[in-house]
């Protein structure tokens, strides 16, 4: 354990106050949290005891009913867990969910061919995303707020799935749905056009956004989605902190990978605390995509909200690689961690582990004034090959290919998992070259001399951080 908090302590300067202006020094947070689903053949007894022995401190829990969520409260008291709860907003929850395509089928969202979400798949069919311009939506995100907030026990709401269908995946999770998007946006996957926003729009800018030859890249339309978004979650924020609550939510990885993929631009969302989904295994599956996203959620946050980091555990990465993406979150400004999720800590062993470095750096925050240290830093480096951790996995995904073994599948991240202790022939690469230079896509072509075969290698910035690689043999 040790040695992790000898890396951030090394990394930090002296304390820095935080950007947000919240009182964390007179009521602190909870430190580390995680997701959690009441689901059935959960053990929740169990579940809230590994938290527990984890040293986690709070939970932001979806629940169905308000006695699962009075129950699993109890639960979480008699080991000194805080609740907030996990509430799905314009994706309904699952329990809702086919009432509402039943009995209100024109709540649902619209891609840019006209196909409604009411019976139309994308991507999975567990996404029903409504249209957040609707009065009957917004209604609806109130009223399940209000329910919420009314649950004795429940000390604040995350808001989740606030957003619209991804008009594109991170590259290697494509892999699991068997498409290719390498950062071009297809229609099918492109949401936000219901009749109602396209009314909104034009009436507000005078023109249909599907009469541009690329409606992705059109800045206009894509501010309004996005803002139409933020005036959600702000209406449940408003809802939520009526009742004196701590209003969260999990969005995706940065404001501007956000606005790009999902019309999330949260820098702009009224909360008090927000935890990023930085999930390596979906992106970059090395470490440092959660110093990167960090420094990027550090400088666009909304300067009154404290920033946290979401981080995965079982996603594909090895969980325990948790250590060196915490390291980077609170060396980038991180305040809080979040996993996804408490399964990913799977042993009692790694329980320890991460109970260790809880503790530590709760007393570092404790030390210094209610606030983990840090040394600010406002950019980010774009050159991948300036980014060892990324080459290496670049460069072993070109060996396993050379081999003629897959590095891609139909699994939870796309990726077929390395073996570590597997030795390769080394390579003998001549110089990459670019062959496609877009301002979301970067394409180099590599030819190893030792196999004679020749790679693609794409690198996927969206926003201002490198979101993803991936390596293919040339065609």
């Amino acid at each position: 354990m040790k040695k992790y908090l000898i890396i951030l302590l090394a990394a930090v300067s002296f304390a820095v106050s935080c950007n947000s202006t919240k009182e964390v020094e007179e009521a602190p947070l909870p430190m580390f949290w995680t997701w959690l689903e009441d689901l059935p053949g959960v053990d929740m007894e169990a579940t809230f005891a590994a938290m527990h022995e984890a040293g986690i401190d709070g939970v932001m829990l979806h629940a169905v009913t308000e006695e699962d969520y009075k129950r699993d409260i109890e639960i979480a008291k008699k080991y000194g867990i805080t609740v907030y709860a996990w509430l799905w907003t314009l994706n309904p929850p699952r329990q809702d969910r086919p009432r509402m395509l039943e009995e209100q089928p024109e709540l649902f969202d619209v891609n840019r061919n006209g196909q409604s979400l009411a019976d139309y798949k994308a991507y999975v069919s567990s996404y029903k995303f409504m249209c957040p311009v609707l009065p009957e939506v917004k209604e609806n995100l109130v009223q399940r707020t209000k329910w919420l907030c009314e649950i004795d026990g429940i000390d604040g709401v995350c808001l989740d799935y606030c957003r619209l269908v991804d008009v594109v995946l991170p590259i290697s999770l494509s892999y699991n749905y068997n498409i290719t998007q390498d950062g071009e946006v297809f229609p099918q996957w492109d949401f936000g056009y219901h009749p109602a926003m396209l009314e909104e729009f034009q009436k507000e800018f005078g023109y249909d956004p599907r009469e541009q030859e690329d409606p992705s890249r059109d800045a206009k339309w894509q501010q309004f989605r996005c803002d139409k978004i933020t005036e959600c979650a702000n209406l449940m924020a408003e809802t939520i902190r009526s009742y004196g609550k701590v209003v969260t939510a999990s969005p995706f990885a940065t404001p501007k990978v956000a606005s790009f993929m999902v019309a999330q631009d949260w820098g702009k969302w009224d909360l008090d605390i927000v935890f990023p989904m930085l999930y390596t295994a979906f992106y970059t599956q090395e470490a440092g995509f959660a110093y990167d996203g960090t420094i990027e959620n550090n400088r666009d946050k909304n300067p009154e909200t404290i920033l946290g980091v979401g981080l995965d555990t079982e996603l594909g990465d090895n969980p325990e690689l948790i250590f060196k993406k915490m390291d980077n979150a609170f060396k980038a400004g991180a305040q809080a961690v979040s996993l996804y999720t408490i399964a990913g800590l799977n042993t009692p062993e790694l329980r320890a582990r991460f109970k260790a470095y809880a503790d530590s750096l709760r007393t570092v925050r404790a030390e210094n004034g209610g606030k983990v240290p840090y040394e600010k830093v406002e950019t980010v480096d774009l050159n991948p090959f300036n980014h060892t951790d990324i080459i290496a996995n670049v460069e072993r995904s070109m060996q396993r290919l050379a081999a003629g073994e897959p590095i891609h599948e139909f699994s939870v991240n796309g990726m077929v998992p390395d073996d570590p202790s597997k030795v390769y022939p080394a390579l003998d690469l001549g110089e990459y070259e670019l062959v496609k230079d877009g301002d979301r896509v970067k394409k180099y072509r590599v030819t190893d001399k030792a196999s004679n075969k020749t790679f693609d290698v794409i690198f996927i910035v969206y926003g201002e951080v490198i979101s993803g690689w991936d390596v293919r043999l040339a065609e």
